[in-house]
């Protein structure tokens, strides 16, 4: 059964500050490819949410916490599944400190 994903104020401001930054370094094409993908990894984790890893977990204190990369970007999107709801609570870089945002 798919999920309906509900983005946190947080990951819609990682996803606002990705796009801009492809936008403003490469293209607006490429801003609009990260989308595209961002778009594809939401409804891939909606229908599927049990398939992204649970490695942060751990190291972060949140309880189920699971997270999807990007295929052609590197960025890994960080979600928790509900009964009803996936919730997206970042959406990050894959070289930055990832425990960092969480804590």
């Amino acid at each position: 059964m798919k999920k309906s994903v509900r983005r946190s104020a947080r990951a819609s401001e990682d996803i606002e500050q990705a796009s801009h930054f492809y936008a403003e370094t490469a293209s607006r094409d490429v801003a609009e490819r990260f989308l595209v993908e961002l778009t594809a990894a939401f409804a891939h984790i909606s229908e599927f949410p049990a398939t992204g890893s649970q490695r942060y977990a751990a190291r972060t204190d949140i309880a189920g916490l699971r997270f999807w990369t990007l295929k052609r970007f590197p960025f890994a999107v960080f979600y928790l599944e509900r009964n009803d709801v996936i919730d997206v609570l970042r959406v990050l870089h894959q070289a930055s400190d990832l425990p960092r945002h969480f804590s």
